[in-house]
C-alpha cells in the first residue's frame, strides 16, 4: 500500500522544506516524491542536511512542469487545504483519508497522490479542483499554519497507521473494474467542455462555474475505466449529432440555470 502513495509538492520555494519532507516520508515508509515546478534547487546542502539520511529520496524524486503531469497515472488525488473555498469540495481529515487507503490501493493500477501546495499560498483553486477530495488537518484555529514537512508528517503517519492495521487483515478481492486515472479524467473533462460548447449549453465567456461543478460531480463519482469509455462514447455521438443538425439544441437560458 505504501508503495502506491505519492507525495506531490507544488512550487516549493525552500530546499530545506523538500529535505524535511523526504525525511518525514522515509520515517513512515513512503518513497515516491514528485515535485511540480519547484522554485528552488532540489539538491542542496540544506536539503540534504534536512533529509537526515533520506537524501536518496531527493535524488530519485521526479520533477514535473504541471500537476496534471505529476498525477497523470493516479486513480485518486487528494489536495491538502487549510482554507474554505467558494465552491465546497469533499473534505476529509487525515485519519478519514487513511481509512480509505487500503481499498483505494488494492487494484493493480491504483496510485494515490497526496498533493501539498506552496509554503506561502498553498494550492490554487484550479489545482484543488483537480483533486477528488481535500484533506484538512484540524489544527488550533488561533495558530493553524503548519510547516510543509510537518503537514506531510501528519498525513504520512496516518497512512502508515492504516497500513499497519491492514498488514495482517485478509485481503478482499475487488470485483470492480479499474478506476479511471487522472489523465483519463482530464481528457474526459476536455471532451465534455468541447461538446457542451458545440451544443451551445456552455458559454466559455460566461462559465458560471459550470465546468467546476461538473468536475466536482465526476470526481466524487469515481468512474471506472469502462464507465469513462461509455461517457466518452456518448460525447462523441452528441458531437456527431450536433454537426448534422448544424446548431446546438439546448439554449443558453437552460445552461445558465444549470450553472
Amino acid at each position: 500500500m505504501l508503495e502506491r502513495i505519492r507525495i506531490v509538492l507544488i512550487g516549493t520555494s525552500h530546499p530545506g522544506n523538500i529535505g524535511g519532507v523526504a525525511r518525514a516520508m522515509h520515517n513512515m515508509g513512503l518513497a515516491d516524491l514528485a515535485l511540480v515546478a519547484p522554485r528552488c534547487d532540489v539538491i542542496t546542502q540544506d536539503s540534504i542536511s534536512r533529509a537526515s539520511g533520506a537524501d536518496h529520496l531527493l535524488h530519485q524524486a521526479t520533477v514535473h512542469a504541471t500537476l496534471e503531469e505529476a498525477v497523470a497515472d493516479c486513480t485518486l488525488a487528494v489536495g491538502a487545504s487549510a482554507r474554505s473555498r467558494t465552491l465546497p469540495w469533499p473534505m476529509i481529515s487525515p485519519r478519514e483519508l487513511a481509512e480509505r487507503l487500503p481499498g483505494e490501493c488494492q487494484p493493480e493500477n491504483a496510485r494515490v497522490a497526496l498533493v501539498f501546495g506552496r509554503e506561502d499560498s498553498g494550492l490554487t483553486n484550479a489545482e484543488l479542483q483537480r483533486c477528488h477530495a481535500h484533506v484538512h488537518i484540524p489544527t488550533n484555529a488561533d495558530f493553524s499554519s503548519l510547516n510543509l514537512a510537518a503537514a506531510v508528517q501528519v498525513v504520512a503517519y496516518e497512512c502508515r497507521m492504516a497500513w499497519l492495521s491492514q498488514a495482517d487483515a485478509p485481503q478482499v478481492a475487488d470485483d470492480n473494474d479499474e478506476r479511471a486515472t487522472h489523465e483519463e479524467l482530464e481528457r474526459y473533462f476536455e471532451h465534455l467542455e468541447r461538446t457542451l460548447i458545440a451544443i451551445e449549453f456552455h458559454d466559455p465567456a460566461q462559465p458560471r462555474q459550470l465546468m467546476a461543478r461538473l468536475r466536482r460531480l465526476y470526481l466524487r463519482a469515481r468512474p471506472e475505466k469502462m464507465e469513462m469509455n461509455i461517457l466518452r462514447g456518448i460525447l462523441s455521438a452528441t458531437e456527431k449529432s450536433a454537426k448534422k443538425s448544424g446548431t446546438g439544441s439546448v439554449n443558453q437560458e437552460n445552461a445558465d440555470k444549470s450553472a
